[in-house]
Formats: C-alpha cells, sequence, structure tokens
C-alpha cells in the first residue's frame, strides 16, 4: 500500500494492486483503489496470461508503465528464522518474475527486506548461490538491465529508520537508477534533515485505539524513561524482568523499549508489543497505536485501515513507507522523462550511486 501511494505521489497511477491477505485488500478497495485478492501463484496456475487481471484493470493489449511487489519477506528477514528459499514463501520472487515475464512492463520495482541481499539459496551452505545473484539472472534473461541496492527509508523523509532491498529494471535500457537520498542526519536546510518520531506525531491530538501490554511489561515499562529501555532499569531488577534473555547475546535493544521523540522511531514491525522489539511510547504507558504507526508510515489521517487491530498493525508494518515510494517513483518518471541527468562533455565527480550504500547496477548499465 505504502509503495503503491508513494508512486502516486509521483505522478503515477495505480490501476489495481493484488494480494493475499483479505484485510489488505479490503483497505485498498476502502480507500477507493481496485484490488484482487488471492495467491498469486495460483492466479498465475489458473490464468497464466493474467488476462482476468487486465481486465480488471482495463490494461489488455495496452502497454504497462510498471509493475511493482514485494514477495513475501519473512524468509529472509533477519529477525526471522532465515529459511530463505527452503521455506516455499521465499520462493515467491518466482512469481514476481513470471508476472514481469508476462506482462513485460517498460520498469518494474521488486522490492524486500535487506537479509535477501545477503542470503544464499542454501542458508548453511556458504558456497550455495546468492539468491540475489539469482534473481538478476533471471530479470537479465528476460532482458531487463537492472540497478539494486539497499535503501534506508530515513534518507527519503520517513521518520523511521527502515532499510529495504530495492531492485529496479528497465526492459528498454534506459539509464534507470536508485533514487538519491534527499534527507541527512546533518544538514544546513532544517527541512532536509531527518524527521523524527515527535514531528510525526505532532497535531495527533487523538492517537486512536492501540494494542495493550502485557501486566508485566507494563510494571517495568514504568521505570524506563523516553528513549531508554531495559538498560536503564534499576540493575538490581534487571535479570528477573528479562528472564532468559539476560545472559544471552545481542544487544536487545528492544527489549522495554521506550521510544524518542527527538529521533527517528526504529523500524516498526507488524506488532507493537512483542517483548524483544518493543514499540513503547515515549511518555504514555501504552505502545503506538495504529494511527501513530500510520503516520510514521507516511500514510495521511484520512487512510483508512480494515480488520481487527492486530490486522492493521500487520497492514502497516508490512508496508514500504510512502516517502520511500514516493522517491522511487520519482526516480521512474525522471528516467521516463530522460530529466534526470545533465548531458555534458565530461561528467564531474562520482557517479550517483556512490552516494547510495551498497548500489549496483547490471554489468552493461556501468561506464
Amino acid at each position: 500500500m505504502g509503495l503503491d501511494m508513494g508512486l502516486e505521489q509521483a505522478g503515477l497511477r495505480t490501476v489495481v494492486a493484488q494480494d493475499i491477505d483479505p484485510w489488505c485488500v479490503q483497505t485498498i478497495r476502502r480507500n477507493g483503489h481496485t484490488a484482487v485478492q488471492g495467491d498469486l501463484r495460483q492466479l498465475l496456475a489458473e490464468d497464466p496470461q493474467l488476462h482476468g487481471l487486465l481486465d480488471t484493470c482495463g490494461m489488455r493489449g495496452r502497454e504497462i508503465f510498471a509493475v511493482v511487489g514485494g514477495p513475501p519477506c519473512q524468509p529472509f528477514s533477519t529477525a526471522g528464522k532465515r529459511m530463505g528459499v527452503q521455506d516455499h514463501r521465499g520462493q515467491l520472487y518466482e512469481d514476481f518474475v513470471q508476472v514481469v515475464r508476462q506482462l513485460k512492463p517498460r520498469f518494474f520495482v521488486m522490492e524486500n527486506v535487506k537479509g535477501l541481499a545477503s542470503m544464499r539459496q542454501q542458508p548453511d551452505d556458504k558456497a550455495s548461490p546468492a539468491v540475489l545473484d539469482h534473481i538478476l539472472q533471471l530479470f537479465a534473461e528476460l532482458g531487463y538491465r537492472t540497478v539494486h541496492g539497499v535503501l534506508d527509508a530515513v534518507h527519503y523523509g520517513t521518520p523511521q529508520f527502515r532499510e529495504r532491498l530495492v531492485i529496479i529494471g528497465s526492459r528498454d535500457g534506459e539509464d534507470i537508477f536508485l533514487p538519491i537520498p534527499s534527507h541527512f542526519p546533518q544538514h544546513q536546510n532544517p527541512d532536509l534533515r531527518w524527521h523524527t518520531l515527535g514531528e510525526a506525531l505532532q497535531g495527533l491530538d487523538d492517537p486512536g485505539p492501540c494494542a495493550k501490554f502485557s501486566t508485566t511489561i507494563g510494571q517495568y515499562l514504568t521505570l524506563v524513561p523516553e528513549g531508554g529501555n531495559w538498560k536503564t532499569l534499576p540493575e538490581e531488577i534487571r535479570p528477573k524482568a528479562m528472564g532468559g534473555a539476560y545472559a544471552s547475546g545481542g544487544g536487545k535493544v528492544g527489549f522495554y523499549r521506550r521510544l524518542s521523540r527527538s529521533e527517528p522511531a526504529p523500524t516498526l514491525v507488524t506488532s507493537p508489543v512483542q517483548k524483544a522489539t518493543l514499540l513503547g511510547h515515549p511518555t504514555a504507558l501504552r505502545p503506538l497505536s495504529v494511527r501513530e504507526y500510520a503516520r510514521i508510515q507516511g500514510f495521511p489521517d484520512d487512510w483508512h485501515f480494515e480488520g481487527a487491530l492486530s490486522d492493521c498493525y500487520r497492514q502497516i508494518g508490512n508496508a514500504v513507507p510512502v516517502p520511500l515510494g514516493r522517491a522511487i517513483g520519482q526516480a521512474l518518471v525522471a528516467t521516463a522523462t530522460q530529466t534526470a541527468t545533465v548531458r555534458v562533455k565530461r561528467m564531474r565527480g562520482t557517479s550517483v550511486h556512490k552516494r547510495v550504500t551498497g548500489a549496483w547496477q547490471s554489468q552493461e548499465n556501468e561506464e
């Protein structure tokens, strides 16, 4: 949803969306857009040419500007078990490739968790081929030039640290590029500094409904100041508060965490009340609300979410931040209209992709 909304803010029009989550589809429809609910793999099996989907949006026989999507990312998440392609959900990128093969759009955008960039087809075998290399090869076989990299949404005006792997492809060999960061931790123009949680929540008089902490979490959280976590609890009660996690490795920064209004939020997850990834309000004894989640992800206040609280949190937590989607859309539009580059006899400085950490272009697109 967030990627679609961002693309629309960049001047593109979403003609149809597809999702397996019925509540996500209901949300999209509730807000005035066309959406198809179902398993993409099943849709392809029943209608390999996707004629039904094309007829739904009136695009059969017409050129499609872009196909965008994010195959399920849990198998590649660094927060999960990283089963990768051994999990059937980790093979759904092949369905996205199949959609691109059938529809032959001018551009495509595929996004996923950054863990995909380091995942191997056999996670326990370091000599196993990289999943990302396999995906890029599939697109190359379709004739698409690609560029890819890990983008952090905070660099594009989102008040949240959220890294996503983004792959952009061009059917016609156009000079595609990843969106250049627009916001920085330090800048002479205050509008171009990182946005903070406090800025995102400013003016929200009614935060709306939210999930509830367990009694135990609530008791300990009363002792945590804004911006703190389990490490700011009194030392003598930390072992009891943390239980078995106390002696485990890692920073455990999400335990008993209260957010800070003066910083960007950490990555929103699909529930704000999980002990290890707690998203506590800076001052109130509660987690972030659904509407606060939406604000942080860039959704406008008049965008309505369907389903129970858990369904709403999940939809927002799975979304691409709207500002990041807008930046990607602006890069596509600039490429398509040939307004992205100043042509001179000798380019000064380095490639713009040197400014995007971990950005790579397919070989034939490099100078």
